[in-house]
């Protein structure tokens, strides 16, 4: 039997959960949800979410994951003998399937478009109708999705080290520089300041209970926390290892990379007279918009959907390691069968979300199409439940030699920390649920 992986170094392991975090979470999920719950009052609800909740679970995931030094339903088992704790575990590799079998689509998406920016086939007259028609031809999104899919197998087959560690240490130093220089291009543009103005002057009336559970679910999702992918990896890392430092370096560089996706998108949108409440499709609608108008716009957008490409990655080869380290156990030697035969799987689950678009559009679920219900249902309800999993078991079953062993902190941030995963984190996940369900319900 193989002796299970490490991470070579804290840089490495801080990088492999900050792509993570990062990945489609802050770049392409961010600046639409922005756009359609107000602009700053979501980024100021986004960024105390991030801090108050998000940065407390994300830290309590390390600390599990470190504890048990396994795959998330043995470490579970192991941390807590006799009972149901490991179930969240279970619920947790669930979710991740879930979406990932999404998440690649839009994967495929980004590959179709950094295909069509290299051919210069991007400079149409309607660039809504476009990207519609592409998301709705059926063997491209699933070629593109396939693709995708095979690009994430490829690396995660590869280990923690030889994967993993050595494909984050290229993709997000390049990622960080790719996107200073565009939002630098996105602020020369005349007119940038009004987008500026939407993501950082707040407009109050936005302030409701809804966008208070959407700015939670997106600090969730570009936290990556809620479906054990920051617990796994973490089950890789070193004892000797700082914790807490490398949680708020996490948390630091994700809220950064979305203020910077912001800087990109909504200065170009105001700029160009595009509506910041496009959806989904923003990116994929705005940035050839904007390309078109701009010198050397094919370039900016070829850079932009590389940068995308990175991120999207990083994300994705964290939700395939979940279901791949719970498959093989302990059983190292199984990684590339597993990665091949898990990923196949998720591919096959993520069909009727890429025809949600085009032949399967007619079928709701809920009054929601395939992909959206598959959304709702990971970062709606998934991911908070989750979260508030990992807060509980914690605070609560963990006990104080055990993670006063794995914090290594001063003893007043022990103790704040345990507050907030034992009182302030569920508190405000469960007020913020009840209170999306009653909107829902009026």
């Amino acid at each position: 039997m193989k002796q299970r992986d490490q991470w070579t170094s804290k840089i490495g392991f801080v990088l492999a959960a900050a792509g993570s975090a990062i990945g489609l979470g802050a770049i392409w999920k961010f600046p639409y949800m922005a756009g359609t719950n107000g602009g700053s009052v979501f980024v100021l609800l986004f960024i105390i979410c991030t801090i108050a909740i998000g940065l407390p679970i994300l830290l309590a995931e390390f600390v599990i994951g470190r504890r048990g030094q396994a795959d998330v339903v043995t470490s579970l088992k192991k941390l807590a003998p006799g009972r149901k704790w490991y179930l969240f575990g279970w619920m947790g590799l669930a979710v991740s399937f879930i979406l990932l079998s999404f998440y690649s689509v839009v994967g495929g998406w980004i590959l179709s478009y950094l295909a069509r920016a290299f051919t210069f086939r991007l400079d149409v007259a309607d660039h809504s109708e476009y990207f519609n028609s592409i998301i709705a031809n059926p063997l491209e999104v699933l070629l593109a999705q396939a693709l995708f899919m095979g690009l994430t197998i490829w690396i995660v087959q590869s280990g923690i080290r030889g994967g993993i560690e050595r494909a984050s240490r290229w993709m997000m130093p390049l990622l960080f520089i790719f996107f200073i220089v565009l939002a630098i291009r996105s602020l020369t543009l005349d007119g940038a300041m009004e987008g500026v103005r939407f993501l950082f002057v707040p407009d109050w009336s936005y302030l409701t209970g809804t966008t208070i559970l959407v700015a939670l679910g997106q600090a969730f999702f570009s936290l990556s926390v809620g479906v054990t992918a920051m617990m796994t990896y973490a089950s890789y890392l070193p004892k000797e290892e700082r914790l807490g430092q490398s949680a708020v370096n996490v948390s630091i560089l994700n809220i950064a990379i979305s203020l910077l996706a912001g800087l990109v998108i909504f200065p170009a949108v105001f700029a160009l007279g595009q509506s910041p409440a496009e959806g989904p499709g923003l990116i994929f609608v705005i940035l050839p918009a904007i390309s078109s108008q701009i010198p050397f716009g094919n370039a900016f957008m070829i850079l932009f959907f590389i940068l995308m490409l990175f991120a999207t990655l990083t994300s994705s080869i964290a939700m395939l390691e979940i279901v791949v380290s719970t498959g093989i156990r302990q059983k190292h030697e199984h990684r590339r069968k597993a990665a091949w035969l898990f990923g196949i799987l998720i591919f096959i689950v993520g069909i009727p979300s890429a025809l949600s678009f085009g032949v399967l559009s007619d079928v709701q679920i809920f009054g929601s199409s395939i992909f959206d219900f598959a959304d709702t249902l990971t970062s709606k309800i998934g991911m908070p439940l989750g979260a508030l999993c990992v807060s509980l078991f914690a605070g609560f079953v963990l006990t104080k030699a055990q993670t006063d062993e794995e914090l290594r902190m001063h003893p007043v941030m022990n103790t704040l920390w345990k507050f907030l995963v034992r009182y302030a984190a569920p508190a405000a996940i469960v007020i913020i649920f009840i209170t999306w369900i009653v909107e829902i319900q009026s």
